[in-house]
């Protein structure tokens, strides 16, 4: 057995005290990003397809939710309360899930992206969770987490008055980080695919917002005995916030698996250059991004979180950090649902000629 099996199977020993249900469609590709590579003249771009779970339209939820629904089951609910932003991914896939296993669903969407489109508040993931048969309500503080979780647990103290045994899915950073065990067992997937390719990488890229992706991906590589740098992309808080977040929750989630402290701090690698004007809000990165992703790769990337991320993939080299020549690895989380909720954005940027500056494009 070589090292990499017996890390793998330590992970393994690890993660099985905590009950899971399969919805993610794995392994998902990782794949060389040739046409993009080739227009950046400079590192060698590969993506893990996480966009392509299949699960609800895929993305980096359905491996989070695996280990939640797997302990929401043990327990006995046959009710999820999730709270989340208007066209939040992680609240489609729950609705989801929540479907698929038989358990009625209440969704509380934050509202933290103002001054947007009537569209935005019905179409893309708003109009999957209804759906999937979610009860779907507002919570108009859309930037206080503690309040949006105590809304929640007040709900959920209505429900058992009613009977019903509702399991609650929050995303406050002292929450139980369920969430990451998927992305422990990702980092094995993509060290045996990379091993299996022959390909080394020097930095894996990712958006970070909950972080449980972040976190997951950076503590299943140091348990598995890789190096390979984390460069998370902030897509709701700055440089500063996020770091602290990311710190957090990776000792929250070292503590459930009883595994000691495996992370270093400066191991933690936030950056918030692509992040303006905040969250669920876009800029020309974004636009540059999108474009660079559709017209190269095909691939679609959102305005909220993996546009915001692919920019960073690109701006990372721009800004030195990455070199010529490096294998640069590129955590695709999904969340194509939410680019029709910024149709109307996104069809002007096109018609005042973003389109021109695509490399397909023939005057």
């Amino acid at each position: 057995m070589n090292s990499f099996s017996k890390n793998m199977d330590h992970i393994n020993s690890l993660l099985t005290i905590f009950p899971r249900v399969e919805l993610a469609n794995i392994p998902t590709p990782l794949e060389k990003m040739q046409r993009l590579s080739e227009h950046i003249a400079g590192p060698t771009y590969f993506a893990k397809r996480d966009d392509l779970t299949g699960f609800a339209g895929g993305g980096n939820k359905a491996r989070q939710l695996e280990y939640s629904f797997g302990d929401a089951m043990q327990c006995g609910a046959d009710m999820i309360l999730v709270t989340g932003a208007v066209q939040s991914n992680y609240v489609r896939s729950a609705a989801a899930a929540a479907a698929k296993f038989g358990l009625s669903c209440h969704v509380q969407l934050e509202n933290r992206v103002g001054n947007m489109p009537s569209s935005y508040h019905r179409s893309g993931n708003v109009l999957l969770n209804k759906l999937f048969g979610a009860k779907v309500s507002t919570f108009h503080i859309g930037e206080d987490e503690a309040a949006a979780d105590a809304n929640i647990a007040d709900l959920a103290k209505d429900y058992i008055k009613k009977g019903k045994k509702p399991y609650l899915l929050t995303l406050s950073p002292d929450t139980k980080p369920l969430g990451a065990l998927g992305y422990m067992r990702c980092a094995g997937e993509i060290l045996d695919q990379l091993h299996s390719q022959k390909k080394s990488v020097s930095a894996i890229v990712v958006a970070s917002g909950s972080a449980a992706t972040h976190v997951g991906l950076l503590l299943g590589l140091r348990l598995l005995k890789s190096e390979i740098p984390v460069h998370g992309i902030c897509v709701r808080r700055d440089q500063k916030q996020q770091t602290s977040r990311v710190r957090g929750i990776v000792r929250l989630a070292e503590n459930l698996i009883g595994c000691g402290e495996v992370v270093q701090d400066s191991d933690i690698k936030c950056h918030d250059d692509w992040l303006r004007p905040g969250y669920g809000k876009t800029n020309e990165f974004v636009h540059e991004a999108m474009t660079l992703a559709g017209n190269l790769e095909g691939m679609v990337v959102d305005p909220v979180y993996t546009a915001k991320s692919f920019a960073g993939v690109i701006g990372l080299y721009r800004e030195g950090v990455f070199t010529d020549g490096q294998n640069i690895l590129y955590l695709h989380t999904g969340g194509m649902p939410a680019i029709f909720a910024y149709e109307d954005e996104i069809t002007e940027q096109l018609n005042d000629g973003l389109s021109t500056k695509n490399p397909n494009h023939t005057p």
